[in-house]
């Protein structure tokens, strides 16, 4: 199993971590938010998390943020060229997950020494960093979400970033009856990125559970790569399977090339303790 390490960006920082939360720095504001698998000490001084601009506190499936600084209700973060918008969401989230880093800096370096023209497919897209980063090093995009804000949100990201003559479709589906119905059409894609949740709901009420419905995606994902396929990088989080997991899976696909796979992983600022984010798997044709 390999540890993914996300790489350093300006607009980022894993601050400290430990007692259940985690201390980080998105642009010029200081965020202290949950974190159940850290049980650790923390390193830094009660002081130092004191300083947090905002605080989220768990109530249930939704929570609350507690101001100490007036943090705007969207403020901008630049990876690269790449200008995304930040928001406090009732989820603990801010639509920026910066683990993803290490994906997008892989998938950039794929397609821009790819000479032909390239499709991308990015499944479960949310707030669309991977597509827009996808987009910039000259791939058409097809970005696929269930939730209408969401995409809103990801268009802002676009807009921000000054891609907004990069060609990306901009889809409201269920993933799983999206991809069936591009096998149907003859559509093929050189490269697809997914990040299925464990539970979720299409914009139709469709029903995703991972366990029962994510082999059932990715058989249709394989079906509509095309004859020269470049890559295909599954993330998952909060999913009671490993790894190891993804990789047989990926393997079942029969594809060649190769198969790199494990956690990603966060390295706190001015020191090596690392704090794991999820699991990945991620296949590349060289």
């Amino acid at each position: 199993m390999r540890i993914l390490t996300a790489p350093t960006w300006n607009d980022y920082e894993l601050l400290d971590s430990g007692h259940g939360r985690r201390l980080e720095r998105f642009g010029q504001y200081r965020l202290s938010r949950p974190d159940p698998q850290t049980l650790w000490q923390p390193q830094l001084p009660q002081a130092e998390w004191d300083k947090a601009d905002a605080t989220f506190y768990d109530e249930g499936k939704k929570g609350n943020w507690e101001m100490r600084t007036n943090v705007p209700h969207a403020w901008k973060l630049t990876f690269d060229t790449i200008v995304m918008h930040a928001k406090l969401t009732p989820f603990k989230h801010t639509g920026v997950f910066p683990e993803q880093a290490a994906h997008w800096q892989w998938m950039s370096e794929i397609l821009s020494k790819t000479t032909h023209p390239t499709n991308v497919l990015n499944l479960f897209g949310y707030t669309g960093v991977a597509s827009l980063i996808a987009a910039k090093a000259g791939a058409t995009v097809t970005h696929v979400d269930a939730s209408r804000p969401t995409i809103g949100w990801a268009k802002e990201n676009q807009a921000l970033s000054n891609l907004a003559d990069k060609p990306i479709r901009w889809i409201l589906d269920d993933a799983l009856k999206f991809v069936r119905r591009e096998e149907r059409r003859g559509v093929r894609y050189d490269g697809i990125v997914m990040d299925p949740p464990v539970f979720g709901h299409g914009p139709n009420g469709e029903r995703w559970d991972f366990n029962e419905h994510f082999p059932q995606l990715l058989a249709a994902c394989k079906a509509v790569l095309s004859r020269e396929p470049l890559f295909l990088i599954i993330n998952a989080y909060a999913v009671s399977a490993s790894s190891i997991m993804l990789q047989n899976m990926l393997e079942d696909l029969k594809l060649g090339g190769t198969i790199d796979a494990g956690e990603l992983a966060l390295k706190e600022t001015n020191r090596d303790r690392l704090l794991s984010t999820g699991i990945y798997a991620r296949w590349s044709r060289s």
